[in-house]
């Protein structure tokens, strides 16, 4: 099993720009292909922009595992802002707090092999998002 992983801080809008470019490259890297690549990318922008939008800063941490039968592609973010009151209604399609087109938790999900997001308003928000390739 071969595992890489990396950390990036997310406090200003380039951090944005530099989280798309870093996953767009490791997922490259992984072999996926051009249409996942760019959902991936897409889940990372959107979460990212979440990350700086709603706790001023965070940070995106991402691995890669490779075993024999497929790889994985593993992207955590993780901030101390005041987390999300409702979970349930953040994940619905079309419900925005920031007068946005409300697709950025609800699209991500579906870009996304797995998701998992843990918040509070005591830790803060953490959101797992897994992508795999066989």
């Amino acid at each position: 099993m071969t595992t890489e992983e990396g950390t990036l801080t997310i406090s200003t809008e380039t951090d944005i720009v530099t989280a798309r470019t870093t996953i767009r490259e490791v997922a490259t890297d992984v072999g996926f292909g051009l249409t996942d690549t760019t959902r991936i990318v897409t889940a990372v922008s959107e979460l990212a922009r979440n990350v700086y939008l709603y706790a001023d800063s965070g940070t995106m941490h991402w691995r890669t595992e490779t075993n024999r039968s497929r790889q994985l592609l593993e992207i955590v973010f993780d901030d101390d802002g005041p987390g999300i009151a409702d979970v349930e209604r953040a994940l619905e399609e079309g419900y925005s707090t920031a007068n946005g087109m409300g697709h950025g938790l609800s699209g991500t999900q579906k870009l996304m092999d797995e998701f998992e997001i843990e918040t509070s308003s005591e830790t803060g928000t953490t959101v797992t998002v897994h992508k795999y390739l066989s």
